[in-house]
């Protein structure tokens, strides 16, 4: 008798997560009229060419890192700033700090520009932002 109920409580719980999953797995599908999520396939292609600079490209020595981690600072506290430029790469190696992104404005980009040359100093930044269209 006490197997049978070990057995039907096991049974109820499994069934119970199962519903949980698939309540789960429901919630993340999107409604009807809801449009899909954004596809920046075409945007990351170049990122694949030779020689591209992609955060891959970060070193991780306690120099660059901070300079990476001094620019993200600056970016973020800088509440002027769009999401789009709160998120660029910021990419140093060996004291050479890449920028790549869409900001909003060319004056988004030219403060970000700014602070990054302020921190690692004018001639290593490169600039490879790109100024995305509104919606």
């Amino acid at each position: 008798m006490k197997s049978q109920k070990s057995l039907a409580y096991k049974l109820s719980i499994m069934g119970a997560t199962l519903i949980f999953s698939a309540s789960l797995g429901a919630a993340r599908l999107p409604q009807s009229g809801q449009q899909p999520a954004s596809d920046n396939t075409k945007t990351n292609q170049g990122d694949q060419d030779t020689g591209a600079m992609t955060a891959d490209h970060q070193k991780m020595n306690p120099a660059d890192r901070q300079t990476s981690q001094q620019i993200r600072g600056a970016i973020v506290k800088d509440k002027t700033l769009s999401t789009y430029s709160h998120n660029i790469k910021i990419i140093t190696q060996n004291g050479k700090v890449t920028l790549k992104g869409p900001v909003r404005s060319d004056e988004e980009k030219s403060n970000i520009e700014a602070k990054a040359a302020a921190i690692a100093g004018a001639d290593n930044v490169t600039d490879l932002l790109t100024v995305a269209p509104s919606k």
